[in-house]
């Protein structure tokens, strides 16, 4: 071959591969840069964080995400330091200000009420609504039984209505976290996620004589994911013994009313007497019987 077309193809080779070396640099500079421009370093926590906890610098560090930030991140470790958690958060995960209490409201029970909603406590023992399978989270009917206001000698008998449906469970007791192997605790008291309406109503229930004359309150527990509020009737003691359907109470019979007599017919005779005239009156010998 001709030393001329060896130097030439050489030196096309030399100019290929600088050409090549080059633009590989340069790319990957760009990918580089933008690889890190793509990355923002946020809040997360140090360890697991539960609900409750008022964050101290010691349960925050940081970490870097790629590509788009999740909504209500946080970026500056200072915006979470005093703050309650509402909601628990796992080792390493960015914390979010939905997990979050509003700054200056603390931590405990008070920072997990939502605006607008309140916390009411009632009254129940070991075994009155599955109390001791209640755990924070859980969602459960509130019935009332005794006997309504008003009746006498317990005339109308002893009565179930159901009070409220759908409630979540805030605390079981002092606990307002989840038990994590899902043993049951027996507890006194549960602290309600209610409206300001339906804290007058549980007031006003707590306010019977537990397991007295009055009546008492139950817990109905139900599944998280049954959200439907069902149309339930009363139920009074007197249908258990009547086949369990909701009969209407037969009004006390009152003293027999006789039928009137139906009017006496009346016979009209016109006499004339010369110029004068008159009208008299004959009742029908039927209407004299």
């Amino acid at each position: 071959m001709n030393r001329r077309v060896l130097t030439v193809l050489l030196c096309a080779f030399l100019v290929a591969g600088g050409c090549s070396l080059l633009v590989y640099r340069i790319i990957g500079a760009r990918m580089s840069g933008a690889r890190q421009s793509a990355t923002t370093r946020v809040v997360s926590a140090s360890g697991d964080i539960k609900l409750g906890t008022v964050l101290t610098a010691s349960n925050i560090s940081t970490t870097e995400i790629a590509g788009a930030l999740p909504k209500g991140v946080i970026l500056k470790p200072e915006a979470v330091i005093g703050r309650g958690v509402i909601a628990d958060i796992s080792q390493g995960e960015a914390i979010l200000e939905s997990r979050l209490a509003p700054a200056g409201s603390g931590g405990g029970l008070a920072s997990t009420i939502r605006k607008g909603m309140r916390a009411c406590a009632i009254k129940v023992d070991e075994v009155v609504g599955v109390a001791g399978f209640v755990t924070p989270g859980m969602r459960v009917d509130v019935l009332v039984a005794g006997e309504p206001p008003g009746s006498s000698n317990g005339a109308a008998g002893t009565q179930v209505r159901t009070l409220l449906q759908n409630i979540e469970v805030l605390s079981a007791g002092t606990d307002i976290q989840k038990d994590a192997e899902g043993k049951p605790q027996q507890v006194r008291v549960v602290n309600l996620l209610v409206t300001p309406e339906q804290a007058q109503v549980l007031s006003l229930a707590s306010s019977l004589n537990p397991g007295g004359a009055q009546g008492h309150i139950q817990l109905a527990l139900r599944n998280p994911l049954d959200t439907e509020v069902a149309q339930v009737a009363g139920t009074g003691m007197a249908q258990l013994f009547t086949g369990g359907g909701a009969s209407p109470v037969s009004p006390r019979p009152g003293p027999a009313r006789l039928a009137p007599k139906p009017a006496p017919k009346v016979y009209s005779i016109e006499v004339y007497n010369g110029s004068q005239r008159s009208e008299q009156k004959f009742v029908s010998p039927e209407g004299n019987q």
